[in-house]
């Protein structure tokens, strides 16, 4: 169903024309090309409630990790396993601009220096709130920690749900991906399982 500006009201042609050019306008006409009417009463305000939408969802974009986590180090003489489990997080596949959304598990060994116990949540909001693939954030968590302060080992584990996988494609509800980082310390394998079990406790 094509909608041309001639057959809207001169109030609604007056909106689409306000969006052209921006993101509200690529919405506009997505919802056209799918073959809906965009002056529909239920989708008039659609493109600029997915503006707003997909702003909070990128957000990641326009915040600094770095800068997070220097205003939240804290000397310490404290040198035992800090491990901050059960991270909710909320993201979008960067193939289909479909969400996944899980967990992830952080846990580090520091040398001499802590984070506030909040930043690390915040840092996984931070990478989540990007296009993304579960992989490569897993690693620019463990990363932006290790650069930050320099710990003894750092790791990340995520577990998530992709709806890509079950809205589409091969339709498996129930399938999730575990992917995992370990750095420093935690590749030596009795670090590693400690952390490990400590997260299976919890899980069971």
């Amino acid at each position: 169903m094509q909608a041309s500006t001639e057959a809207m009201e001169p109030e609604l042609t007056a909106r689409h024309l306000d969006r052209e050019g921006g993101l509200q306008s690529l919405v506009w006409e997505l919802i056209d090309r799918l073959g809906e009417d965009p002056a529909r009463d239920g989708l008039v305000d659609t493109p600029d409630r997915v503006e707003r939408s997909l702003k909070s969802l990128t957000s990641g974009y326009h915040k600094n990790p770095a800068e997070l986590l220097r205003g939240a180090l804290f000397d310490v003489e404290y040198d035992e396993m800090v491990l901050v489990k059960d991270i909710e997080l909320y993201s979008l596949c960067e193939h289909h601009l479909l969400p996944f959304f899980g967990t992830a598990h952080v846990p580090y060994l520091p040398q001499g220096k802590v984070i506030g116990l909040s930043k690390v949540a915040r840092v996984v909001d931070v990478y989540s709130r990007r296009l993304q693939v579960q992989e490569r954030l897993t690693t620019e968590i463990a990363e932006a920690i290790e650069q930050a302060i320099n710990p003894a080992g750092v790791a990340v584990v995520i577990e998530a749900r992709h709806l890509c996988m079950m809205m589409r494609g091969v339709q498996k509800q129930e399938s999730s991906t575990m992917t995992s980082c370990m750095k420093g310390s935690f590749r030596n394998p009795e670090t590693r399982n400690e952390f490990l079990s400590l997260i299976q406790k919890q899980s069971s």
